[in-house]
């Protein structure tokens, strides 16, 4: 079942790339007490991923903070390394939380997991508003491409 509009997120734990490497880090440790801005892409370095999905949300970086929100993330079914290398190769390092979710733990605990026949598992493309835990809004694509889950969208929910 997907997860709704005034739910919790389950607490699984992602991965995230430091400066001194590989670390976990868990869904309480990001979400609870704040107002998070988590959009999910089917891949990193994939074409829609990287010149559409992405690049809304570093251009409209300051206009999401200064609306409240304390963390922007994109989560997405790849290993640590890939997300530390999406980060540093888009300028996103230091902006926007890069969150590995590996084995699609994350993906499968909100009903937003897909198989695709050239990838395998897959997270939907998503974004979605957290306040302290409890989503408070989600946009789900519906068609292929950015519209729903981009960041024009969001900023008009903030």
């Amino acid at each position: 079942m997907t997860i709704s509009v005034g739910d919790k997120l389950p607490d699984v734990t992602f991965k995230t790339m430091t400066a001194d490497g590989a670390k976990s880090i868990t869904g309480a440790e990001i979400f609870s007490g704040k107002k998070v801005v988590l959009f999910g892409v089917p891949g990193a370095f994939t074409p829609t991923c990287s010149n559409n999905h992405l690049p809304g949300y570093l251009e409209n970086h300051d206009a999401i903070l200064v609306r409240g929100v304390d963390t922007i993330a994109v989560v997405s079914v790849n290993d640590v390394h890939v997300m530390g290398a999406w980060a540093h190769f888009t300028g996103g390092e230091g902006k926007i939380l890069f969150l590995a979710d590996g084995s699609g733990d994350f993906a499968k605990a909100v009903g937003l997991d897909y198989i695709s026949n050239d990838m395998g598992l897959r997270s939907r493309r998503f974004s979605m508003i957290i306040d302290d835990g409890k989503v408070t809004a989600l946009n789900v694509e519906t068609k292929p491409g950015v519209d729903e889950s981009g960041a024009a969208h969001i900023l008009g929910q903030l």
